[in-house]
């Protein structure tokens, strides 16, 4: 096949993703539509009724629910006690809870999507902006009982599931590195062993040096960690579209990972450097507080850099989508989606970057925790 052909080939089939994206898009645009109108005739016989009883005439507008572009994008990237698969589907998660009666565990369907309450074995609770929250006997809920949330939420679920997908990558590439012993890599491993290979030669040597070896499975779990998790959120369905490297909660840990090795396997040097500087001793008021803040500050900003750049690669896809419900009409629709997909494949580049980014850095920090005093 020559490369013309090849090139009407893909053509085509952009024109045909093109017309099924436009097509699902004009079918979400008209079910809003029939959702408002639905509403429309409630609000007429309420305001005929309010017409009657001040006794004032004339027309009254009657506007349909308004898009909240900001209130649905803060709900896709944040975390929930069920995960959204289609339409009105939805698969409930375990709710596990630790009251001062003891603990509890049951469903979130038991919520039925926040519209009921639960009556539990020690309180009835309230699914409140996706927090559950213990109701009092008057109904209303009460803020001062103390509850521990310790439920497996969506942001739970999708690491699982990156982790048992991570499991089965390497643990076949493994069985198929014992079975194919001296001989080149095939299949699957042909593909993970470049990106280990990279990770060796080109993040853990250059800045650990000679002990690179030591840290290499803290390395590789690391970047392949955040990686899977990156790509899994860019899959807009199950099992994917969780925002988990997006979640400041879990960036936070693994930052505190990060500094808790750097910090166990430093040097005399290292301490020495933090504690007792190379600078005049009328400086060391000065440098050991601004070193002590710099333990900190290292990891803190791994955390900020992930979670950040990720949330904000999540709420520009999903503020491109939106447009075509703001504007309310079609005529957007391909602009939006040609730029929705062009975000799509940066934030592909990106789901490398920002892993290969906390994996260099983490490499560094180590790096300069462990150098020898030359």
């Amino acid at each position: 096949m020559d490369c013309n052909q090849v090139l009407v080939s893909k053509v085509k089939k952009v024109i045909v993703v093109f017309t099924l994206l436009i097509a699902f898009l004009s079918i979400k645009i008209d079910t809003f539509a029939q959702a408002d109108s639905a509403v429309v005739p409630v609000d007429s016989v309420v305001a005929e009724s309010a017409e009657a009883v001040s006794g004032q005439h004339g027309a009254v507008e009657h506007g349909k629910e308004k898009f909240e572009p900001t209130k649905v994008i803060m709900e896709h990237i944040a975390d929930s006690h069920m995960w959204h698969l289609w339409g009105h589907t939805s698969l409930p998660l375990p709710v596990i809870l630790y009251t001062n009666g003891g603990l509890e565990v049951f469903s979130s369907a038991n919520f039925h999507h926040g519209e009921h309450d639960y009556v539990g074995k020690y309180n009835t609770y309230r699914l409140e902006e996706d927090h559950v929250k213990v109701v009092g006997a008057d109904g209303k809920i009460d803020e001062d009982a103390s509850v521990l949330d310790f439920s497996i939420t969506k942001n739970v679920a999708a690491m699982f599931v990156a982790i048992v997908v991570i499991l089965i990558v390497f643990i076949s590439v493994a069985g198929a590195y014992k079975k194919r012993v001296g001989k080149s890599p095939k299949g699957l491993q042909s593909f993970i062993e470049p990106i280990i290979i990279f990770v060796r030669d080109d993040i853990a040597k250059p800045n650990i040096g000679h002990k690179y070896a030591k840290f290499m499975p803290y390395l590789l779990t690391t970047f392949f960690f955040i990686l899977f998790n990156n790509i899994f959120g860019l899959i807009p369905i199950f099992p994917g579209g969780a925002n988990v490297t997006g979640n400041i909660a879990l960036t936070f840990v693994m930052a505190l990972g990060t500094m808790i090795i750097v910090n166990i396997n430093g040097n005399k040097y290292y301490w020495k450097h933090i504690f007792k500087p190379d600078v005049p001793f009328w400086l060391y008021p000065i440098m050991i507080p601004v070193e002590l803040i710099g333990i900190i500050s290292k990891p803190f900003a791994l955390m900020i850099r992930l979670f950040a750049n990720i949330t904000a690669g999540h709420i520009i896809v999903l503020s491109l989508i939106s447009l075509i419900f703001i504007f309310e009409t079609l005529a957007i629709a391909p602009v939006s989606v040609a730029f929705v997909l062009f975000m799509d494949v940066l934030e592909l580049l990106v789901a490398f970057l920002q892993a290969f980014i906390f994996t260099l850095l983490t490499a560094l920090f180590i790096g300069m925790a462990v150098e020898e005093h030359h």
